[in-house]
């Protein structure tokens, strides 16, 4: 599950054999070896057999775009073909997407001081997220908390042909935005003092590139720039850094309906990517380099996908309206892969009646399961009390009725589209590597999968059924929600909690320069400003916005009561609007 504050980051090479009936396509890519399933189930039966394979450390996390991550596509590839479904894209079972998967040197990089060149791999390294450039300027010395002071008069260190070197004293410390603040302040190029006994590994950077260039050095080196800092040493930095990319992969499956491919569609989804060795998004940052298996979040909800298909695959009635199952990869990243399939859907998204999502249902155990969504539809609830009273063993639940939240629903009621997320709540082991799946309670997972099984079959109808539930009455296409307090708010690439805004940005990547609003929320201090959904947000406060991770920075200089212009871009027309901010 992406929540408020998922960012992005590895890769596998198991040596395993191939998996048996995976697709050769996916599999070539990167020369990915998969473990044998049998080997790893075993005598597990349900949607347990899924979660065993699925969070394997053969995966190693099951990154997006990494081998582990194609590997679990291509086991679920190969569910979906073992159930009867059909392929669901172009007559194919996979649905690729680009993303950025890292960053690389080019062949321009130079640190210069006093006119002693420094070995670059050895004595330091430009950044992942560095900008291409020059830097010649003067060293000055400044302590992170000044650098990152967005109040700190300009006259009290200014930066203008300065090459800023800052000491980092830990290492959660987010660099990125202590060298845009640098370079928004005027400082010609960063100097990081990183307190590591080597240089960074850039290959899995995945952060916008900012304007100015951006070192890294550590231990005698550091030292030494530092001393040289104090005396105001000449220095030239120059950093060529550039963008890596692969493809990511969401499964897509079809179960026919009896009235035909016009008929309208039920779509059942869950995300299986998740975090590869940790890095940012994860909430162990001194475990960075373990896998991350994330048996819960979301090899769970894979699962449970799985296991409703196989219940309505095999089902003695076949569904009337068409029903696709989509597993989603990118989530992690910020709904990519679901944020993509909405812009290039597999099927119309006006035939669309509903879309029901599975993330977290992995720890149910006695406790209760939560249901978003539900105020996106007249229908709703109850239905979802018709059907939980047939189950074999009702499920307790509370509804939600927000159809915005931190998991791929969202991308779907962003288009108008009425969804329902199944959800059983974050535990200690969210985000870390003890999300494993011996933690797993697989008994849960199957009543969950049986009650989303039972709504779908609902909405789909059946041969035995004198016709589907044709008719959702949802809320339309969404300009603001109900405000939540689990749903992601404008710091989802946040560094924290600061002054609320109430704005809904789209995660997935914007060709443009910008901030895309997927929407605002009800009585929100945006939706007061005039802001709308679809508004791409260019400039906040004075700052230029340029990416998500600009736009939350740009929200951190402010505080509640401060009144803050905003320029959003409106049908391609530059529209400006003031908001009040409020306190969170």
């Amino acid at each position: 599950m992406s929540w408020s504050r998922s960012k992005i980051l590895t890769l596998l090479g198991s040596s395993s054999l191939l998996l048996g009936t995976a697709s050769p396509a996916l599999l070539a890519q990167q020369g990915a070896q998969c473990p044998t399933p049998s080997t790893l189930i075993g005598e597990l039966s349900g949607a347990m057999r899924h979660v065993r394979y699925l969070a394997d450390d053969a995966l190693e996390g099951r990154e997006v775009a990494s081998p582990g991550e194609r590997c679990a596509a291509a086991y679920i590839e190969a569910r979906f073909a073992e159930f009867g479904l059909e392929p669901g894209s172009s007559g194919d079972f996979e649905q690729s997407f680009r993303v950025r998967v890292g960053a690389q040197l080019g062949s321009h990089n130079l640190l210069s001081v006093a006119a002693k060149a420094y070995p670059i791999g050895e004595a330091w390294i430009p950044l992942g997220f560095a900008g291409t450039g020059m830097a010649d300027g003067t060293l000055t010395l400044l302590d992170r908390g000044m650098v990152e002071d967005p109040h700190a008069s300009a006259g009290a260190a200014p930066l203008e042909g300065k090459i800023v070197v800052v000491p980092i004293e830990r290492a959660n410390v987010d660099v990125h935005y202590t060298a845009a603040m640098a370079a928004r302040r005027g400082a010609e190029g960063v100097v990081l003092v990183l307190p590591a006994e080597r240089l960074p590994d850039i290959s899995g950077e995945r952060r916008p590139a900012l304007s100015i260039p951006v070192a890294a050095v550590v231990g005698a080196t550091g030292t030494e720039l530092t001393q040289a800092a104090e005396q105001g040493a000449a220095a030239e930095l120059m950093t060529q850094v550039e963008a890596a990319y692969g493809d990511g992969n969401n499964v897509v499956a079809v179960l026919p309906g009896l009235d035909g491919p016009d008929a309208p569609w039920v779509v059942v989804g869950a995300h299986y990517d998740h975090l590869g060795h940790g890095g940012e998004g994860s909430l162990a940052p001194d475990q960075y380099g373990l896998v991350h298996n994330g048996a819960d979040d979301n090899a769970s909800g894979a699962a449970a996908l799985l296991e409703v298909a196989h219940r309505m695959a095999e089902a003695s009635e076949r569904p009337r309206l068409n029903v696709l199952f989509l597993a989603f990869s990118g989530e992690e990243r910020g709904l990519w892969g679901s944020g993509f399939w909405v812009k290039n859907p597999t099927v119309p998204l006006a035939k669309i009646n509903a879309m029901i999502n599975m993330d977290m249902v992995g720890r149910l155990g006695t406790g209760s399961l939560t249901i978003f969504g539900v105020g996106t539809a007249t229908e709703w609830p109850e239905l979802l009390d018709r059907v939980n009273q047939h189950l074999s063993a009702p499920i307790p639940f509370s509804p939600s009725p927000d159809g915005y939240g931190p998991s791929d629903h969202s991308s779907f009621y962003g288009e108008g589209i009425p969804v329902l997320h199944f959800f059983t709540n974050t535990h200690e082991d969210y985000h870390r590597p003890s999300d494993d799946w011996i933690k797993i309670d697989g008994h849960g997972v199957d009543r969950v999968a049986e009650m989303v099984a039972a709504v779908a079959s609902e909405l789909a109808g059946t041969d035995g059924s004198p016709q589907a539930l044709t008719v959702i009455t949802g809320v339309g296409r969404p300009t603001t929600v109900t405000s939540d307090p689990t749903a992601p708010a404008e710091e989802t690439a946040s560094r924290g909690y600061g002054p609320y805004l109430g704005t809904i940005p789209d995660m997935t990547p914007y060709e443009a320069p910008g901030v895309r609003l997927t929407g605002v929320r009800e009585d929100s201090p945006a939706q007061k400003a005039g802001l709308m959904k679809g508004d791409v947000i260019v400039e906040f406060g004075g700052h230029e916005v340029t990416d998500l991770y600009a736009y939350t920075y740009a929200l951190q200089d402010f505080k509640p009561g401060d009144a803050v212009e905003i320029v959003v871009l409106r049908n391609g027309e530059r529209v400006k609007l003031t908001a009040v901010l409020e306190r969170r």
